[in-house]
């Protein structure tokens, strides 16, 4: 099991993932405490990350401070397609001083809406640390970065995609089963667990009922519901998706 890797730009630590696009996960330093904020309307990715470095700025925090995106993709891509958009997404991190050129902190989800998906890849929320006060000391706040059902940095994901392209009951369940595992592997580096969440977020078109119960209630999994976007994660071929969090101050911000 990787250890999780201080961010002291950040006053975060993160979960290595093997890819420049993400980290597995992060969680605030002591005497900080994270920050999400949501869109009322997804914006473009420049756009997106001008209202971040703004938000940051009122905040008095740095642009480092930055640990986690929620995306949002007009439709699934190719791994092609997908490794464009990362490139043009890191190199702003790496303007940022968050990138280092071979590592990525930063925690993100991306998926792509069925129903109002957007003309082009944009920013739906994200998260930042801020000084924790005396109330918060103890928030243990932390954000774990969505997954599919591939492991990452091994190459192509068609060749390591869980049930490729078998999207039967039985498909959808060793799927789930592994998602749900590697949020499991990332919050012990973290060093949580299920009962330290306050929301479980599901990306998939499938249906989960017939797991529901049995694979995700009965882990602890969505002691305060289970958020479900009817979305694809981002992708081709890929079929599901989950991230979790704690976090507990949440805020929407109007961008109507």
């Amino acid at each position: 099991m990787s250890d999780a890797v201080a961010f002291a730009a950040g006053n975060y630590r993160f979960v290595p993932s093997g890819v420049i696009q993400y980290s597995g996960g992060v969680a605030a330093e002591p005497g900080y405490t994270i920050r999400r904020v949501v869109f009322t309307r997804p914006l473009g990715v420049q756009e997106g990350f001008d209202a971040i470095a703004a938000e940051l700025k009122r905040a008095g925090r740095p642009l480092t401070a930055l640990c986690a995106c929620e995306l949002r993709s007009p439709a699934p891509v190719s791994e092609s397609g997908f490794s464009e958009f990362n490139e043009l997404y890191a190199g702003t991190l790496a303007d940022w001083g968050i990138v280092d050129g071979t590592t990525n902190p930063v925690a993100r989800s991306n998926v792509a809406p069925v129903v109002g998906a957007p003309d082009s890849p944009s920013f739906y929320a994200f998260c930042y640390t801020v000084e924790a006060d005396d109330q918060q000391a103890q928030d243990n706040a932390f954000v774990i970065a969505g997954s599919s059902e591939v492991p990452e940095g091994k190459g192509s994901y068609e060749d390591h995609l869980v049930a490729f392209r078998d999207v039967s009951p039985e498909g959808m369940l060793a799927k789930a089963q592994w998602v749900l595992g590697e949020m499991e592997r990332r919050m012990s580096v973290l060093g949580y667990s299920w009962r330290d969440t306050t929301a479980t977020q599901l990306y998939t078109i499938h249906n989960p009922h017939p797991f529901i119960e049995t694979e995700i209630a009965r882990r602890g999994a969505m002691h305060y519901g289970l958020t479900w976007h009817l979305v694809h994660p981002p992708v081709i071929d890929m079929e599901f998706e989950m991230d979790c969090r704690r976090v507990l101050s949440e805020r929407v911000m109007v961008t109507d």
